[in-house]
């Protein structure tokens, strides 16, 4: 009996010693490091802008800013959900400084990003000015943002995109980058305050929040009045959020005062 327990543990121990053990997490390689995300922010960003060009150029006048709005939140949502793996998603200059100053990636991948959103607007717009009919590119001159049209409106909408771009970018930086607000939901918390930025703010300003969003509208249409304010007014918005979440409302490992 004695003998037979002993079999029966050598068989056990031998059962056991065949289990496949988990293999070792592979380091990512140069490309997945350094290419990959980059190329994930070029393809997000240029069919972010697609999309939402379209839905402003095909706009259906009846449904006033809820067709743009609901675009342009669930293309954000959508992406975001599909590339934060591979580039973090951010697909907008202000967000990709903000993410940098919190600490949320490295400054050598600062001006790659920066430069491959700016194509992506520039490739989607063009996609954008492919698909739409003439007539209809020419009405919403190619999706840029003609809304202001005298000097009396730049300064509620340039305001307007300052608040908004920084209720955006805090919501990214503590959904995503400040480690005790971090949430599995971050790409439905960014859509959904896109959406209600742009049902909101889209009569003062049009609700811009990304300069890559105007850039490449504007190169395409060749549409540059006022062009600034959307190049301004985000970048404060999103230099505002980070100093709010690296001062105040960032972790003790983000927070640079109050420790």
């Amino acid at each position: 009996m004695a003998d037979q327990k002993m079999e029966m543990g050598e068989v056990g121990t031998s059962l056991m010693a065949s289990e496949p053990q988990p293999t070792p997490a592979r380091p990512p390689n140069k490309f997945e490091r350094l290419f990959q995300p980059c190329l994930g922010e070029l393809v997000g960003t240029t069919f972010f802008v697609f999309i939402g060009c379209v839905s402003v150029i095909e706009n259906v006048e009846s449904a006033g800013r809820l067709q743009p709005a609901l675009v342009h939140g669930l293309a954000v949502a959508v992406m975001v959900a599909c590339m934060a793996e591979i580039s973090g998603s951010h697909f907008n200059p202000p967000f990709t400084l903000a993410v940098y100053l919190c600490g949320g990636m490295e400054m050598s991948m600062v001006g790659p990003y920066l430069a491959c959103q700016l194509v992506g607007g520039v490739l989607g717009a063009a996609m954008a000015k492919a698909m739409t009919s003439r007539e209809n590119y020419a009405r919403a001159q190619g999706a840029a943002f003609a809304l202001l049209q005298s000097e009396s409106q730049i300064g509620r909408a340039l305001f307007g995109e300052i608040a908004m771009t920084c209720l955006v970018t805090m919501v990214v930086l503590l959904g995503a980058v400040n480690a005790k607000t971090r949430s599995p939901l971050v790409p439905f918390m960014v859509g959904c305050t896109v959406i209600i930025n742009v049902l909101a703010g889209g009569d003062v300003s049009g609700t811009c929040l990304n300069p890559a969003r105007a850039f490449g509208p504007a190169i395409v249409s060749n549409y540059w009045t006022h062009h600034w304010v959307y190049w301004v007014g985000p970048i404060a918005g999103g230099l505002i959020a980070a100093a709010l979440v690296r001062l105040l409302l960032g972790d003790q490992k983000i927070r640079l005062i109050l420790k």
